[in-house]
C-alpha cells in the first residue's frame, strides 16, 4: 500500500458507502464531569481524536431519557436527553463539533419496544400503543420467550392481560400494527433529522410487527444453531423465530420510513436479529425505497472462536450469493459482543490479546467491501474486560452468570490516561492499563497510530472504497487472500491470520501479518 497522502474524504452523497463509522457507546466513552459515567460533552471534547482517526462519521449508542434498566434501550422520552448524559443543548453543541471537524452523525433509535417508564405505558387512551393478550387458560397467550430468558409475557393487574416484552419485562413493545405507533415513530426521527442528524442505526429492526394471531413458535431444529450470540442452551435458542419478529407488514413501515429519510438525504443503517439473516438483509435492503444497508452480525458472534479464512470467507460469500445487490456493512466488535482482540486470540482464555492480531484486524476490516463500523477501542486494541461478579451491570450477565458475564467486558470506560478515576460505573481492567490513548500516542507502533496512518492511507485507495471483491483460494486456511477490484486499481490483499510464519506463493508473511499490494 502507498505511503502517499490521503485526497480529502467527500462527505456528500453515499458517505456511507465504502466509509468507516466509529461506534460510541456514551456511558463509557468520556466522562465530562467525573461522575464516572460517560457523557454528550466528553464526545464533544474528543472530536479531535475521533476525526484524527480518519472515519466519515460516528455512531452514537442512545443517550435518551431512560431508567438504564437496559442502559438506554429502554427509551423514556425519545425527544429529550437523559441528565446522565447532559442536555438537549449539549447535543446540538455536539453536532456543531462534528460538523467543524467533516464529521456525520448517525444515533440510534430505538422503536420496537420503550420503557415501561414511558407516559405512554401508563396513558389508559394509548393502552393499544402496546400489545396486550388476555390469558391462556391461566398462562401467557403463547409460547414466546424473552431473548433475555423466561417468558416474554407479564401479566399487568391493572387490565389483568398480559403485555409482550421481547427483551427485558420493562421494555414494553410497541404495537406497531396501530397506524398511530407507526405515526409517532416517523415524527420522533424527523424531530432529529431537523434537529440536524445525517442518519439513524434502528435497533432490532425486524422486531416492530409481530403475528397478531399470535401463534407458537415451533421448536428449532438442531442445523439452524444458536439463535442469540451466548453460545449455551436458552429457551429462545429452543425455538424458531417465525412468529414473534420478522413479519412481512414490517417492509412497508420500512419504506415508509426511507421516504421520510429521503426527504433529508439522510442514511439508515438496520440491525437485524433473524434465523435468516441473509434473507432479511436482502428482504430489507431491496430496490431504493427500504434500508440504504444491515450491520451484518456475523463477524461479531460468539464468545471465543478461532479465527480463519473460513471464519471471514464463508459469511462473506453467503451474504454475497444471498443479497448480491444489497451493500454489505461489516464490524467485528460492538457494545454487545465479545471484543474481536480476544474473542479470536488463541492465549488468554477470552481475555488476551496480541497487539499484532488487532493492528492485522484493523487492516482486514478496512479491506473488506463494505461500510466498516468500528467499535471504540478497537483502535487501542482492547481485549475484553473481565468482570467480577460483583461488579456485573448487564441484566443479560445476571441471567446467565457464571456460563457467561454477559456483554459488560465490552463496555468498560475508555483508557484516556493512568489516572482513571476510581468511581467509573463498571472497573477499568487491568489489562487496559498500558493501553491507554495516552501511552499510545507517544508509540509509534501501537495499534492507535497503526489506525490513523491505515485509514489515512485506505481512502486514497479508490479500489478498498468501492471496488469489487474477489476471493482467492489458497492451500492454508490461516492465509486469506483477496483481490479488491475497482477500474482504475487492483490490490492483492494476503492475511496471516495465524500466530506463526506463513507462506503465500513466494512470499512468506510474519505472525499476523498483511499485505496490500498493487496487482495490476
Amino acid at each position: 500500500m502507498s505511503d502517499e497522502c490521503a485526497a480529502p474524504r467527500s462527505l456528500g452523497d453515499g458517505w456511507w458507502r465504502g466509509g468507516v463509522i466509529y461506534q460510541i457507546y456514551p456511558r463509557s466513552f468520556a466522562d465530562s464531569n467525573g461522575d464516572g459515567v460517560g457523557d454528550l460533552p466528553g464526545i464533544t471534547a474528543r472530536m479531535d481524536y475521533i476525526a484524527a482517526l480518519g472515519v466519515e462519521g460516528i455512531w452514537i449508542s442512545p443517550f435518551f431519557k431512560s431508567p438504564m434498566k437496559d442502559f438506554g434501550y429502554d427509551v423514556a422520552d425519545y425527544r429529550a436527553v437523559d441528565p446522565l448524559f447532559g442536555r438537549n443543548e449539549d447535543f446540538d453543541e455536539l453536532l456543531s463539533a462534528a460538523r467543524a471537524h467533516g464529521l456525520k452523525v448517525i444515533i440510534d433509535l430505538v422503536l420496537s419496544h420503550t420503557s415501561d417508564q414511558h407516559s405512554w405505558f401508563h396513558d389508559e387512551s394509548k393502552k393499544d400503543w402496546y400489545v396486550w393478550a388476555d390469558p391462556k387458560n391461566g398462562a401467557p397467550p403463547n409460547n414466546w420467550v424473552s431473548l433475555f430468558g423466561g417468558s416474554a409475557w407479564t401479566y399487568d393487574e391493572r387490565y389483568r392481560q398480559y403485555y409482550l416484552h421481547n427483551f427485558l419485562r420493562e421494555q414494553p413493545d410497541l404495537n406497531f400494527h396501530n397506524p398511530a405507533v407507526q405515526q409517532e415513530m416517523l415524527d420522533i426521527a424527523r424531530h432529529w433529522l431537523e434537529r440536524g442528524v445525517d442518519g439513524f442505526r434502528l435497533d432490532v429492526v425486524n422486531f416492530y410487527f409481530h403475528d397478531q394471531a399470535l401463534r407458537d413458535n415451533p421448536p428449532r431444529p438442531a442445523q439452524m444453531g444458536k439463535a442469540t450470540q451466548f453460545e449455551g442452551d436458552t429457551p429462545y435458542s429452543r425455538q424458531a423465530h417465525i412468529y414473534d419478529k420478522s413479519q412481512p407488514e414490517n417492509l412497508e413501515f420500512i419504506e415508509r420510513f426511507r421516504a421520510l429519510l429521503d426527504e433529508y438525504n439522510a442514511f439508515c443503517v438496520g440491525e437485524l436479529g433473524d434465523d435468516n439473516p441473509n434473507e432479511r438483509a436482502r428482504e430489507y435492503t431491496s430496490g431504493d425505497q427500504r434500508l440504504h444497508t444491515i450491520y451484518n452480525p456475523h463477524l461479531c458472534g460468539g464468545t471465543h472462536k478461532k479465527l480463519t479464512a473460513q471464519t471471514i470467507r464463508a459469511p462473506f460469500e453467503a451474504f454475497e450469493n444471498t443479497a448480491p445487490d444489497s451493500w454489505p456493512s461489516w464490524s467485528f466488535s460492538n457494545h454487545d459482543v465479545v471484543r474481536a482482540a480476544s474473542r479470536w486470540c488463541p492465549q488468554g482464555d477470552g481475555f488476551g490479546h496480541d497487539p499484532r492480531l488487532s493492528q492485522m484486524l484493523i487492516a482486514l476490516l478496512g479491506c473488506l467491501r463494505g461500510t466498516a463500523f468500528l467499535y471504540q477501542g478497537e483502535e487501542l486494541g482492547l481485549p475484553e474486560a473481565r468482570i467480577p461478579h460483583e461488579a456485573l451491570q448487564d441484566p443479560w450477565a445476571k441471567e446467565t452468570w457464571p456460563e457467561w458475564q454477559g456483554r459488560d467486558g465490552c463496555r468498560t470506560p475508555m483508557p484516556w490516561n493512568s489516572d482513571m478515576p476510581d468511581n467509573t460505573w463498571l472497573p477499568v481492567p487491568a489489562a487496559h492499563e498500558a493501553l491507554t490513548v495516552s501511552a499510545q500516542e507517544n508509540d509509534a507502533h501501537s495499534t492507535l497510530n497503526f489506525t490513523r496512518d491505515f485509514l489515512a492511507r485506505r481512502s486514497a485507495h479508490p479500489a478498498l472504497r468501492h471496488g469489487e471483491i474477489e476471493f482467492i483460494d489458497t492451500d492454508d486456511d490461516m492465509v486469506l487472500a483477496f483481490r479488491r477490484i475497482d477500474k482504475d486499481e487492483i490490490l492483492l490483499c494476503v492475511f496471516n491470520l495465524s500466530g506463526e510464519e506463513k507462506k503465500f506463493e513466494a512470499q512468506t508473511l510474519p505472525a499476523y501479518g498483511f499485505e496490500i499490494t498493487d496487482a495490476r
